[in-house]
């Protein structure tokens, strides 16, 4: 979401013929003379042999052992690099069979991204009958309402969210007991010289007095998208520390979007190396964020699969690895494609909702079964068809 989301890049290794010696004809073995001293040649010496055979330059280190040197080292990296993700494609594979556990349902945990228009003017009364006949009867629980985005200073325009109060009252009228919570987002100067610098702390200073804003505005929380977000970021850290104390303060809640977690180990350092783009966290500060917040929502999309039976495997080893560093008493939700594009990164015929509910209550059967504070968000809702809808309802909802 925002500026960008990922898992493990599939495909077999594709390998060329590798260079032989050149075979000329001529007879077979059995057919060769005995072997008699060469005929001279007119002016009495040896008559030209040709060139040597391709084994001969080999073997004298010419330009043709070293092609077959340079051709073979090729190979041999490009299966280093191919054969581990092959087999982690295989264990994906794997990680979707089986059958998810009695009760791996929804927990009334659930969330879901709103669009912009929902507090910019353009929704009316009748939008917001309609959301409530679609929202009731499932487990949604909190909406995250685009509000902004943040300026690159950290500070939000009160412009951005004129109709605000307008939506936070319909919502509690027609759908008691849901809360509505301000999206506040923006692109980090990360991987380019343009975006928010969480470095800076007067940025940071800004981005808490916007979530104080916000609260007096009426949202009862604050969900933070921030990307691309690189892991072991320190400052991203000491921002949430910050926000809670302020969400704390008036009981309300503090969520983030989550990048998704290494399927490899230390992979975000080898793709940062390779694209400059690590995109992933590593499982451990996945877990430092998830101590620091009331809920954390994991983008389990985009994540660069082929297949519905690998995206649905990648989706359970996410939820297995976020469920074994949230603590309990932080609400995880697992993201679920409600939206279709087909780009580098997402196959819309891969990256379906019915995959994703599966591999999420395969996760969640084999690590945690029985844990209250887990559920599913759902982005996005302008992009959302019947049959996402339908799959939600049948596959999680129950």
């Amino acid at each position: 979401m925002g500026s960008g989301r990922g898992g493990v890049g599939g495909g077999e290794p594709e390998i060329g013929r590798r260079g032989g010696s050149a075979v000329t004809g001529g007879p077979a073995a059995t057919d060769v003379p005995a072997a008699t001293d060469p005929p001279e040649a007119a002016d009495g010496g040896v008559p030209p042999q040709g060139p040597p055979a391709p084994d001969d330059e080999s073997s004298t280190g010419g330009r043709g052992g070293k092609t077959k040197w340079v051709r073979r080292s090729l190979v041999a990296f490009v299966l280093a690099l191919l054969l581990p993700a092959l087999g982690a494609e295989i264990a994906l594979r794997l990680n979707y069979t089986g059958e998810p556990a009695d009760g791996t349902y929804t927990r009334g945990q659930d969330a879901i991204w709103l669009g912009h228009a929902w507090v910019d003017g353009r929704k009316t009364d009748a939008d917001i009958a309609v959301l409530a006949r679609r929202l009731k009867s499932t487990g949604i629980r909190d909406l995250y309402v685009h509000s902004g985005p943040l300026e690159h200073d950290g500070t939000l325009p009160e412009s951005d969210y004129p109709r605000a109060a307008w939506l936070i009252e319909s919502v509690h009228r027609e759908l008691p007991g849901v809360r509505v919570q301000a999206w506040l987002g923006d692109k980090l100067a990360t991987e380019s010289p343009d975006g928010l610098r969480l470095r800076n702390p007067a940025t940071r200073t800004a981005i808490v007095t916007s979530t104080r804003q916000i609260l007096a505005a009426g949202f009862e929380g604050a969900h933070f998208d921030l990307e691309p977000l690189h892991s072991g970021d320190a400052n991203y850290l000491d921002l949430l520390d910050r926000l809670h104390e302020v969400t704390q303060a008036d009981h309300a809640q503090l969520s983030v979007a989550a990048h998704q977690i290494d399927p490899l180990p230390a992979f975000h350092s080898f793709w940062g190396t390779v694209t400059n783009h690590p995109k992933w966290w590593s499982q451990a500060y996945f877990g430092q964020v998830a101590r620091r917040v009331d809920q954390i929502a994991v983008m389990s999309y985009d994540t660069m699969q082929p297949l519905q039976s690998l995206y649905g495997g990648y989706v359970a080893q996410q939820t297995s690895l976020a469920l074994e560093v949230t603590p309990d008493d932080t609400d995880l939700l697992m993201g679920l494609p409600f939206y279709h594009e087909n780009r580098f990164g997402h196959r819309g015929a891969a990256e379906t909702v019915p995959a994703a509910v599966r591999g999420v209550r395969l996760g969640l059967s084999r690590t945690d079964a029985h844990r209250t504070n887990f559920g599913v968000a759902l982005y996005v809702d302008f992009a959302a068809t019947e049959a996402d809808w339908t799959a939600y309802r049948e596959g999680w909802v129950r």
